[in-house]
């Protein structure tokens, strides 16, 4: 049954420390910076965090890890200019990195939230990223088996939910957001509003009901519009 919140804090407030936890966004867009705000607030620490990248700037998942709260992140896309927080925390050994193809990163999520216990594909063969993992040729490629990733919770940003859990997001603030919240056993979304059950015209939304677990409507979101 969906749980609507009053506040970020009452939704992130089930996230302990060691959890793994999914964070919507590319780059800034999509961003569920409130909801990371409040967890930083609520405390948790060594948490292992999925995203596409490592941060922007010194707000959001940066600010998570520059507090030291993350102990490992999964992600395609570690290092740009304003990363400056993931690197030096790399640099001085404080966190773990696997590095994963952004294809493969989001089809692994997507694959969790489907049921698919594996899947096999030529990207990142013949490289570091192949290393352990099983080879086999296939219409006459080479491929390497990718395992799904899960998360005890995703934190993701929508702009619309409906009182039954349906979402509607606002451009490209969609990106991960559908696939996270299929993937981990406990969802978490920020929304712009809630309206009631049956308002939402059923052609435009994405994610469905099934998949979101928790909801909280915040009126002036910081960043991560667009």
């Amino acid at each position: 049954m969906l749980n609507v919140v009053e506040c970020a804090a009452a939704a992130v407030a089930p996230i302990k420390n060691g959890s793994t936890v999914m964070i919507g966004g590319f780059g800034v867009a999509g961003q569920p910076v409130e909801l990371i705000d409040a967890l930083i607030e609520e405390g948790a620490t060594d948490l292992t965090v999925v995203n596409n990248n490592a941060g922007n700037g010194d707000v959001g998942l940066a600010k998570l890890i520059s507090l030291g709260r993350v102990r490992k992140i999964i992600c395609s896309f570690p290092r740009q200019a304003d990363s400056h927080h993931f690197d030096a925390k790399y640099h001085a050994g404080e966190i773990e990195l696997e590095a994963v193809p952004q294809g493969n990163l989001a089809e692994r999520i997507r694959a969790a939230g489907a049921g698919i216990g594996a899947f096999f594909t030529p990207t990142g063969y013949g490289t570091p990223l192949a290393e352990g993992k099983e080879v086999r040729e296939l219409g006459g490629k080479m491929q390497i088996l990718e395992l799904p990733i899960t998360a005890d919770f995703s934190l993701t940003k929508a702009v619309t939910a409906d009182t039954a859990g349906n979402l509607v997001y606002r451009k490209t603030a969609r990106n991960f957001g559908p696939i996270m919240a299929a993937a981990a056993t406990h969802s978490i979304v920020q929304v712009s509003n809630v309206v009631q059950r049956g308002q939402l015209d059923p052609e435009v939304v994405v994610t469905p009901g099934i998949y979101v677990d928790t909801v909280v409507a915040i009126d002036s979101p910081a960043v991560g519009q667009a």
